[in-house]
């Protein structure tokens, strides 16, 4: 089944005057059964095909969270949330690579300048992995602008990209601490490597390596600032340029928000994966019935089914909050919620994992590992998406000890008052 434009029950974007939050989330709908039926096809391409790209693109989703200054739709954040959980139920692979792709239009409309913003979202619809890691490294150029060189990997979304938001280390530095850039490269400064695919799982993210050999940006391109230190209590340049609050908004938490949605979607498409097994699939005693009409087996369906709904609402919930906070006056949106609401994502993604980990795969039986299985795909790609440094290593540990301290220290501020 091909995923088409048409599939969108739409047209393309400029027959379109009106296009709702509602109506984007009815398209992605629409694509579901196409995607779950391309996946092999997708693994095996690395990415998702270009008809899927120009329907995604026809039905809008590229410009979810585009300021509406610069042609996008300006949609609140959680819209976009909810289509890439949809994709990500369908096809972890697409929906991954659509959501680390298309996801940071809001961080661009969020942290750079106007000027910057007007050339980075002329085109309208926007595509940037965007690798937090500091690769390679930044030497001012004759213009003082950047010239760059490196490999920045795991660039999610890189096949279809307009640009490359990436960290790098500023050369030149005598003494103290490295400094480093955070920039945007346009993609005719870089290229895009053929190594992708050879991964346990995710094998159709589109997660291919970038490279930049001389690469020249314009200084406004760029911020000398390390992504961790980020911090909006002061403001930042979209919600002065921007009517919409969420150009306001935590970008490490609206980072995890990402994972979350991605995780839990995953999770949603395995418990359907398991929903066709109790109808298709007999228990092993007599006499013989339809796993559906088995005790054990509803029960098991039960309890998963409970914790996927609740990881759902959780991570549901945290978007709205995180919304809440952006619309909020200056200083609200505080370093320590920002790691709040990231924790809050980790303990969602952890209790959808479990219902997968803890009850549908082990009861789902070694006929539904069969290579090719729906089942099978999606637990290859929930356990590679387990290994992202952000889920694995950066929420678990940096983030559990910056929350302490934070917390910590205003409850003794407040004591002290």
């Amino acid at each position: 089944m091909t995923v088409t434009a048409n599939s969108v029950q739409g047209a393309a974007l400029s027959s379109e005057p009106e296009v709702t939050p509602a109506v984007l989330i009815e398209r992605a709908k629409a694509m579901v059964p196409g995607l779950v039926a391309r996946q092999r096809e997708t693994e095996e391409r690395t990415y998702y095909a270009e008809d899927t790209h120009r329907a995604f693109r026809d039905a809008g989703f590229y410009r979810i969270t585009v300021p509406k200054r610069y042609g996008g739709y300006e949609f609140g954040f959680d819209t976009f949330l909810q289509i890439a959980m949809i994709l990500c139920r369908a096809c972890p692979s697409t929906g991954w690579m659509y959501c680390l792709g298309a996801a940071h239009s809001l961080f661009a409309g969020s942290m750079f300048e106007e000027k910057a913003q007007a050339e980075i979202f002329s085109q309208g619809d926007f595509i940037a992995p965007l690798v937090n890691a500091p690769y390679g490294t930044a030497r001012r150029a004759a213009d003082g602008g950047w010239i760059l060189n490196g490999v920045w990997r795991y660039c999610s979304g890189a096949p279809y990209a307009t640009h490359l938001i990436g960290n790098t280390v500023i050369e030149g530095e005598n003494g103290g601490p490295p400094r480093q850039l955070l920039f945007i490269a346009p993609r005719d400064q870089w290229e895009m490597l053929d190594d992708w695919g050879g991964q346990i799982g995710l094998k159709g993210s589109g997660s291919h390596s970038i490279r930049i050999t001389d690469g020249h940006i314009p200084s406004h391109f760029a911020l000398e600032v390390n992504f961790e230190e980020i911090t909006v209590t002061g403001g930042t340049p979209g919600r002065k340029l921007h009517e919409h609050p969420q150009y306001g908004g935590a970008p490490a938490s609206s980072m995890a928000l990402e994972g979350a949605h991605i995780a839990v979607g995953m999770c949603q498409g395995a418990l359907d994966a398991y929903t066709e097994l109790m109808f298709s699939r007999t228990t092993i005693f007599p006499p013989f019935p339809p796993r559906a009409e088995d005790p054990d087996f509803q029960l098991w369906f039960g309890q998963a089914s409970g914790m996927i709904d609740a990881a759902e609402t959780l991570v549901r919930a945290t978007a709205q909050r995180w919304q809440e906070l952006a619309r909020q006056p200056l200083g609200a949106f505080t370093p320590e919620e920002d790691v709040r609401i990231a924790l809050l994502c980790r303990e969602a993604t952890d209790l959808a994992w479990r219902a997968v980990d803890e009850i549908i795969q082990p009861t789902a039986g070694s006929a539904s590992t069969r290579e090719g299985e729906r089942l099978e795909r999606i637990w290859r790609d929930l356990s590679t998406g387990r290994t992202h440094v952000s889920s694995a290593v950066l929420l678990t540990t940096v983030a559990n000890r910056g929350f302490a301290q934070l917390r910590l220290h205003n409850a003794r501020e407040v004591g002290n008052t």
